[in-house]
Order: C-alpha cells, then structure tokens, then sequence
C-alpha cells in the first residue's frame, strides 16, 4: 500500500526496477567469446574443462574470486536509497 504521494504499486515498481538493474548488471559481466588459456591476470594455465564450462572465461579460477569479491563489496549500498537500506 503507498501512502502519501505516491501512487499505488509504486513500490512493487521501485523492486521491479532493482531487480532489473541486478539482472542486466549480472548479464553484462558474463564471458562472451572465445575462452582463453592462459589467464589474463597471472598467466596460470586455465583448464580444458573450465573453458568448456563457462565460454569465454577469461580468468582461472583464483583470479575471477579475486574479482568477484572486489566487485561485492562495491556493490553494498542500494544507491535507490529505499528504506529498508536506510534502517540497516
């Protein structure tokens, strides 16, 4: 129920909407292309079975969760300043 000024669904909407933005954003991190076999960070060999199971993987496995943990802890603020991040 919205109250208020705003119109009702507006926060169904506003969870669509990040919803949304979290698909797109997982969307344009995954590998497209050929895979590589040598990683591009450190040059360790990348497995045959590695580069058959994510196409155009371009990291081995302990650089990528090097990267994914960077990226986690960019992304730990809701920058559409909902309520229920400012009660955190």
């Amino acid at each position: 129920m919205a109250g208020g000024w705003s119109r009702d669904g507006a926060v169904q909407d506003q969870i669509d909407a990040s919803v949304e933005d979290a698909i797109q954003q997982a969307r344009s991190r995954l590998p497209k292309g050929e895979s590589l076999t040598h990683c591009e960070e450190c040059e360790a060999k990348i497995p045959e079975a590695r580069r058959q199971a994510i196409p155009g993987v371009r990291f081995c496995v302990h650089c990528q969760e090097e990267i994914d943990r960077a990226n986690k802890a960019a992304g730990l603020f809701n920058r559409r300043g909902s309520k229920d991040s400012q009660l955190r």
